[in-house]
């Protein structure tokens, strides 16, 4: 509690100090340099006491944030607006309303023990009619009395400090880490991020799991199918027609195996398009595009690496945005726009044409919603009557 004391002392020097670099903004706009790093400093002694506070009380608080951003304006609104800044404010008022008083108590306490055996060595050097007084008001006139009462005026002394100050320690560390607990603010982004990473892992083992799963029924089910409707064929060639009803089976028999084939290689290309893997998704989306029967342009920024399940949204995203756009826009052109930011892949995809889209009437744009919301993406339509019409999809993904 010692420690309280200083500290407190500490922290009322600090606050005219904030005053002053704040002040320090009229004086060629110095403030603007000095005030947040010295918030940073209070945050650094706040934080220095809520690890003593933690130990003190035997738990584990995660640490806060004390860097500051890059730029002078992002350094001055964390400094001026941040909620952590006026949480250690806040803190820092407590800290010199409560830690130097209970300093001055614990002081008390200790120093009260130790003077008493100080005094009582030297009770001789006090004058007759001024003796030393112990436990109040019993004066000292030998040495007997002087080590009998000085005994038990330390005893009391000492058994009040050892029982109030353990007390007020970890009362005012409790204070201390209820002032410095994060806000709801603080811990909902806390959860964000921990939401995000979880995603990204989430996102990762989707699309290798949809590779994988695309690349089995590629090389094993869909081979295994080929290979039996060769040999069906092989066995309709052999079998004379004349055969009758073991010539019409196995015709069905054939035609079944190949309508099968058709129809796993279009499970195969919903699921995960294999172009995406022969070409990647900038080749895939020049093929889609130059197939989409409508003046098409791509233009890709910086995508950098790419979830599997991103990729395969923003492949059938554009798709079914250019077979739109080719059905019922009358549009001449379309420019679609692939770019990439911190809060994931930004898909915009704008035509000429007459506009009006209306998602009731069966235009694809509920599927393209309902793809951007498994992905926990957005969708917004721009479509006025007479155009032009821009969809605009966000895909987070997951860092």
């Amino acid at each position: 509690m010692l420690v309280g004391l200083v500290s407190g002392l500490v922290s009322l020097l600090m606050l005219p100090l904030l005053v002053v670099g704040v002040l320090s903004t009229a004086v060629g706009g110095l403030g603007l340099v000095v005030f947040p790093r010295m918030v940073v400093a209070v945050r650094w002694w706040s934080e220095w006491h809520r690890g003593r506070a933690a130990a003190l009380l035997g738990v584990s608080v995660a640490a806060r944030p004390t860097g500051l951003p890059k730029g002078i304006g992002a350094q001055w609104r964390q400094a001026v607006r941040g909620p952590e800044a006026r949480q250690d404010l806040r803190w820092l008022c407590r800290q010199v309303l409560t830690g130097i008083p209970a300093g001055l108590v614990a002081l008390a306490g200790i120093g009260g023990a130790l003077g008493t055996v100080a005094v009582t060595a030297v009770w001789w050097l006090f004058p007759e009619g001024e003796p030393l007084r112990l436990l109040g008001s019993v004066p000292v006139a030998g040495w007997g009395a002087a080590l009998g009462l000085g005994a038990v005026q330390t005893a009391v002394a000492g058994a009040v400090a050892w029982w109030a100050v353990p007390r007020l320690a970890r009362r005012h560390a409790r204070s201390c880490l209820t002032a410095l607990a994060p806000s709801m603010e603080a811990q909902l982004a806390e959860r964000v991020g921990e939401l995000t990473e979880s995603r990204a892992g989430v996102l990762d083992a989707h699309g290798a799991e949809l590779r994988r799963i695309e690349r089995d029924l590629h090389d094993g089910t869909q081979a295994r199918l080929v290979a039996i409707a060769m040999r069906l064929g092989v066995a309709r060639e052999t079998v004379p027609e004349e055969s009758g009803a073991l010539a019409k089976l196995l015709q069905e028999a054939h035609e079944g195996a190949e309508e099968a084939m058709t129809e796993l290689r279009e499970v195969i290309r919903t699921m995960y398009p294999p172009i995406l893997t022969d070409r990647g998704l900038e080749g895939a989306l020049t093929a889609v595009a130059a197939g989409a029967g409508i003046p098409a342009e791509v233009e890709l920024g910086e995508l950098g690496r790419l979830p599997a399940a991103v990729e395969a949204a923003a492949y059938f995203i554009v798709t079914e945005s250019l077979t739109n756009a080719a059905k019922h826009s009358g549009a001449t052109r379309v420019v679609v726009r692939l770019t990439r930011d911190e809060a994931g892949l930004l898909i915009e995809i704008t035509d000429d044409g007459t506009g009006g889209a209306d998602e009731t009437r069966g235009t694809g744009l509920v599927g393209i919603r309902r793809r951007a919301a498994a992905l926990d993406g957005t969708v917004r339509v721009t479509s006025p009557v007479g155009g032009p019409t821009a969809v605009v999809v966000e895909l987070p993904c997951g860092s």
